[in-house]
């Protein structure tokens, strides 16, 4: 699996975050960990099942001048690249996303790694639609004729950014999110998939996060991919032994908590099956993941 981070606040250099902690998502290209405190029945399940390095590209994409999206991806693993550290060091935003990337049996192309950039909107993805190879035609014919040009690679990720975009990620994030896991639902169950579709999402605009975490509820025992977040003045331990505080308007949502001593009293448990809204200055508003909620009238959609 990959690994990925979002953040939205006051504007911070990457490095905060993208570098400088303890384990940070550099860190984890290397070396992803178990995901829970000792202890927690939870550990089991997920000890093991994470590839443990993520070095097949990486990219971040942010908000930046005049509320443009810029995007940077690169095939090399993310803990080897110099270039990757200069820019954090340089670039400062209020809003970006990064993702380190594993793909066992996948292309490793630029045009595969994530986040994707389109109109506005920055998107990434950590898991897998099973079965994509035998769903792809179908799911990639239901992107809207106009977006169908603009895909660029080979994966399952970048086939969920376009159906989303065409479920009007622009006018309801929320819902259109919720849409897309329903058609690759519907796909699956049609063509007869029985391993699940897993899924942590962000998708940005520049002034928001929406998120959700998913996997498959058919398909028993299955686990989601991990996400964790955490809001507020939170103090980041850092490589050179420091702590670093990140603003009090800082929020923060990571496939991996960013330390490698971490305490659940600052890091909060994405729920499985949810969709939730980060803004500046506001708690986050999770609800339940609607996947077969019916279609808004006068919008016409893929099917």
């Amino acid at each position: 699996m990959c690994r990925w981070l979002a953040y939205l606040g006051s504007a911070i250099p990457l490095e905060d975050v993208l570098v400088r902690p303890d384990h940070s998502l550099i860190d984890q290209s290397l070396l992803a960990r178990d995901l829970y405190l000792p202890g927690d029945p939870r550990a089991s399940q997920f000890r093991g099942s994470a590839f443990p390095t993520n070095g097949d590209g990486f990219g971040i994409a942010w908000r930046g001048r005049a509320g443009t999206l810029g995007q940077y991806r690169q095939i090399d693993p993310a803990w080897g690249s110099r270039n990757l550290r200069h820019l954090a060091a340089q670039i400062e935003s209020g809003c970006f996303l990064a993702h380190v990337r594993a793909a066992p049996g996948g292309t490793i192309a630029e045009q595969n790694c994530h986040p994707f950039v389109h109109d506005g909107w920055m998107f990434q993805h950590n898991g897998e639609i099973h079965g994509f190879s035998s769903l792809k035609r179908e799911l990639t014919f239901a992107v809207d004729a106009e977006l169908y040009p603009s895909i660029l690679g080979n994966s399952d990720s970048e086939v969920c950014f376009y159906l989303a975009l065409s479920y009007g990620l622009r006018e309801d994030p929320v819902a259109a999110l919720s849409r897309m896991v329903g058609r690759v639902e519907r796909a699956r169950r049609k063509n007869g998939v029985a391993e699940p579709f897993r899924a942590t999402i962000c998708a940005s605009d520049g002034s928001r996060l929406v998120v959700l975490r998913w996997v498959s509820p058919d398909a028993p025992g299955a686990a989601a991919p991990t996400l964790f977040h955490s809001a507020g003045a939170t103090i980041l331990r850092t490589v050179d032994g420091t702590e670093d505080r990140l603003p009090a308007d800082a929020q923060l949502v990571v496939s991996e908590p960013l330390e490698l001593h971490w305490s659940s009293r600052t890091w909060a448990e994405v729920p499985v099956g949810a969709i939730g809204v980060f803004r500046r200055g506001e708690a986050p508003e999770f609800t339940a993941l609607e996947p077969d909620a019916p279609q808004p009238r006068g919008r016409p959609v893929p099917a």
